[in-house]
């Protein structure tokens, strides 16, 4: 009720999403995992750079052409003589030195000195967009990892939360003031932004990273260039998927009254999670494999944005799999619906499938 009236199911909604968020940004746990991701992040863009060290140093006579020493990132320092060249190599003070033609360095040749003294032959790339095999190893490691882990941690939080409810007997008191339907739909919301917000804060700081660290293919093409049209694409289909998925560990969390049970009774969610992950992984290189997988909803998150990347999917293809892809989960929420509402008011164990499905409790829709 909400001054002297009937709240709207959408009123409803929103405080059941409020009180859901409230609650999950003070959870320590919450916070940790945050932190940790987005330690992540930095130390996977920024600290690559770092450990790399400053550029390379080296002396030249004044007089000496300094260009082909800068556009090579090596840092130039101008000595009135040779004798000064020398004696700032073996002091320790710069890497190397270029006198008369010749490098000086202590141990080692500074292969950067004496690529910048050669002449490269012309190269002609064939295929300069290419995506190179590092990035096409990486990427889909990334965009898998990223769905799995976020779906993963959000959804059995939510499971979590239902089961806590149901074994504490709150939900006796919340079903006669919201209803099931509505209870569901805030918990799969605030559970959607939650792991949308944190992907977003992630991409923030992944984006200020390679920024910083100044991200570039062999190509000289920026990486978030490349990364931009899978990106933009990646977040509706992460949206939707998360959606398909947060709906399975609702029911998930009302078929069981203990925390301890979950895991008994999670494996098919756990293998929608778990086995798209490891099919982009093993078969990103496997065309026929990745176009299938595009199109299978518990998949299409991860094998559509990656198939954007790399440039192999049709224009029209991405908009026919987040098609199917928002049917899916819209099925999935009027199954889960039903089978919320069979299930959440039995406290004494755990319920089958079967039972939730045909025993919808008289409750208030």
């Amino acid at each position: 009720m909400s001054n002297g009236r009937q709240l709207s199911n959408w009123e409803a909604t929103r405080l059941v999403t409020a009180r859901e968020i409230k609650v999950k940004i003070r959870d320590k746990a919450f916070l940790i995992s945050t932190a940790f991701l987005l330690v992540f992040a930095i130390a996977g863009t920024v600290v690559p750079s770092l450990i790399g060290g400053s550029a390379s140093s080296v002396a030249i006579v004044a007089g000496t052409p300094a260009d082909r020493f800068t556009t090579v990132g090596l840092e130039v320092r101008e000595v009135p003589d040779a004798a000064e060249a020398e004696r700032l190599v073996r002091a320790g003070e710069v890497d190397s030195a270029v006198v008369d033609g010749v490098v000086l360095a202590m141990q080692e040749a500074p292969e950067e000195v004496v690529s910048a003294l050669s002449t490269a032959p012309e190269v002609r790339l064939l295929d300069a967009d290419a995506v190179s095999g590092a990035l096409a190893f990486l990427i889909p490691y990334l965009f898998a990892m990223v769905f799995f882990f976020t779906s993963l941690m959000f959804g059995l939080q939510i499971a979590q939360s239902i089961t806590e409810e149901k074994q504490t007997r709150i939900v006796e008191i919340l079903v006669s003031s919201v209803p099931p339907r509505v209870m569901l739909a805030g918990k799969v919301l605030a559970g959607t932004i939650l792991a949308f917000g944190q992907i977003a804060l992630l991409a923030l700081v992944s984006i200020g990273g390679m920024r910083f660290a100044g991200g570039e293919t062999s190509g000289g093409v920026s990486l978030l260039n490349l990364l931009a049209p899978a990106i933009g694409w990646f977040l509706p289909f992460f949206v939707v998927g998360f959606v398909l998925l947060a709906a399975m560990w609702a029911v998930t969390g009302a078929l069981v009254s203990r925390q301890e049970d979950i895991n008994s009774v999670s494996t098919p969610v756990q293998l929608a999670v778990m086995l798209p992950f490891f099919g982009v992984i093993f078969l990103s290189g496997n065309p026929l494999a990745m176009t299938i997988m595009s199109y299978i909803p518990f998949s299409a998150p991860i094998a559509m944005p990656v198939r954007l990347f790399t440039e192999d999917a049709a224009v029209w293809e991405p908009f026919v799999a987040l098609a199917l892809l928002v049917l899916a989960a819209a099925a999935m929420l009027v199954a889960a619906a039903r089978l919320y509402e069979g299930s959440l008011l039995r406290t004494n164990g755990k319920t089958s499938l079967g039972t939730a499905w045909r025993s919808r409790e008289a409750l208030p829709r």
